[in-house]
C-alpha cells in the first residue's frame, strides 16, 4: 500500500488522514505539538455554514460547509448539536429586512433536505420573552436560523481517534523540519520517504514551504480571531452588527456562559496568540450595545487563535474563505480551510492524492 505521510495534526490534516487510511493508504501523521492544539481547539465553537459568506458570493462554500455541517450532526450527537440563532433587526441596521430574509431563504435553500428547522420570522414581543434581555430599542423582531455547535477540542480528538481505529501512525511532538517534492522529509536526524506528503500545517503551511526551500505559489493572511466568555447564561445565539461596521459577531451560548467573538486581526503566525486587551475591549462594547452592560471584571475567559486564509483582500472580512491545494511533484499543500468543511477539504486531498500517486 502506498506510504503517506501528513503533516499537521489539526481538524483538516486529522481529517485527510482518516480519510486517506479509508482510501487504503498506509499514513503516518506528525504533529509538532499536541493533536487538535492551537487553531482547532479556539474556535467559535459552531459547526456553520457561514451565512455572511453569501454576502461575498461564496455560494458553493456555503453549500458544501452546510452538508458538512449536517454530517457532523449525524456522525456524532454528543459532541455536536443543533443552535438556535437569532438575528435581530432594528430600525436603523445596515442590513435591511429583506436582505436578512433573501440572505436566509437562500441558506436554507443551500442546505436542501437538512434536518434543522427552516428559518422564521420572529415578533419583538416573542424575542424579549426569553430573559435574556435583549435591547427592546427600536426592536422590530428579528429572524430565528439553525446552525450547530460543537466542543470543538473532544470533537476533534473524537476524529483522531476515529483515524487511529482506521490505522493512521499518529504521532505527536514530532517536528518535521523540511519537507521536499520527492516525497521526502527530516523528521530529527532521520531521513524518512513517502510515495507522497500531505502539508497541513494550516497557519504554518506556507512557512515549512519556505523553511524546506520551496516556493510557495500561494501565499496565506495569517489572521487572530479572538473570543471572550461572560459569566452570564443566554438561551439561544446571536449573530449582530457591529455599530458604524459592516461586521457581525457571534454571542453565543456556552456551557452555561455566554461566548463572544471573532475579532479578524492580522498577525506573524509565529507571534504569541493571545486575545488582546483592546480585543476584549471590542467584543465587550458590541456586547453591551444589545444587553445590559458588563464590565470587564465580568469577563471570566478569553483565547485566540490563528486562521489561515488566502491572501486575496485588504479587509480580512472580506477575504475569501475557500480553501486550496497545490500540487508540487508528490507534495500536496493544503491552503486554507475551515474546521466544519474539513471532511470535504479530505475527500478533496485524498482525490488529489491519487491523481499523484497515478503519474
Amino acid at each position: 500500500m502506498p506510504a503517506i505521510a501528513v503533516i499537521g495534526g489539526g481538524i483538516n490534516g486529522v481529517m485527510s488522514a482518516w480519510t486517506l487510511a479509508r482510501a487504503g493508504h498506509t499514513v503516518t501523521l506528525f504533529e509538532r505539538d499536541t493533536l487538535i492544539s492551537h487553531t482547532s481547539q479556539a474556535s467559535s465553537k459552531l459547526l456553520h455554514g457561514g451565512l455572511r459568506y453569501l454576502e461575498n458570493g461564496e455560494i458553493a462554500l456555503v453549500r458544501r460547509a452546510l452538508a458538512d455541517r449536517d454530517w457532523w450532526l449525524a456522525q456524532n450527537s454528543k459532541l455536536a448539536s443543533p443552535l438556535a440563532i437569532c438575528l435581530p433587526l432594528y430600525r436603523h441596521a445596515r442590513r435591511s429586512r429583506w436582505q436578512l430574509k433573501a440572505g436566509l431563504w437562500l441558506y436554507d435553500h443551500l442546505a436542501g433536505h437538512s434536518a434543522l428547522p427552516r428559518h422564521a420570522f420572529v415578533p419583538p414581543a416573542a424575542l424579549l420573552q426569553n430573559g435574556d434581555r435583549l435591547c427592546p430599542h427600536q426592536l422590530l423582531g428579528g429572524y430565528r436560523y439553525y446552525d450547530a455547535q460543537m466542543d470543538d477540542a473532544r470533537l476533534g480528538l473524537w476524529a483522531a481517534q476515529q483515524a487511529r481505529t482506521a490505522g493512521v501512525s499518529l504521532n505527536e511532538h514530532a517536528l518535521v523540519s523540511r519537507i521536499n517534492c520527492d516525497g521526502s522529509l527530516q523528521l530529527g536526524g532521520q531521513r524518512l520517504q513517502f510515495d507522497a506528503i500531505v502539508n497541513a500545517c494550516g497557519p504554518w503551511a506556507e512557512r515549512l514551504l519556505t523553511e524546506s526551500q520551496i516556493a510557495s505559489p500561494l501565499m496565506l493572511d495569517t489572521v487572530r480571531g479572538s473570543h471572550i466568555v461572560l459569566d452570564r447564561p443566554l438561551s439561544q445565539g446571536y449573530l449582530l452588527e457591529v455599530t458604524g461596521e459592516r461586521r457581525v459577531v457571534f454571542v453565543l451560548p456556552w456551557q452555561g456562559q455566554t461566548l463572544i467573538g471573532t475579532t479578524e486581526q492580522r498577525q506573524a503566525p509565529d507571534a504569541p496568540v493571545a486575545c488582546s486587551d483592546a480585543e476584549a475591549i471590542y467584543l465587550l462594547r458590541l456586547y453591551n450595545d444589545y444587553f445590559p452592560p458588563a464590565s470587564e471584571t465580568e469577563i471570566c475567559g478569553r483565547y485566540a487563535g490563528i486562521r489561515p486564509l488566502l491572501k486575496s483582500a485588504r479587509d480580512p472580512n472580506r477575504a475569501q474563505r475557500e480553501h486550496a491545494l497545490i500540487t508540487q511533484g508528490r507534495l500536496l499543500s493544503v491552503f486554507g480551510g475551515k474546521w466544519t468543511t474539513s471532511p470535504s477539504l479530505a475527500r478533496e486531498v485524498a482525490l488529489c492524492v491519487e491523481q499523484q500517486l497515478r503519474t
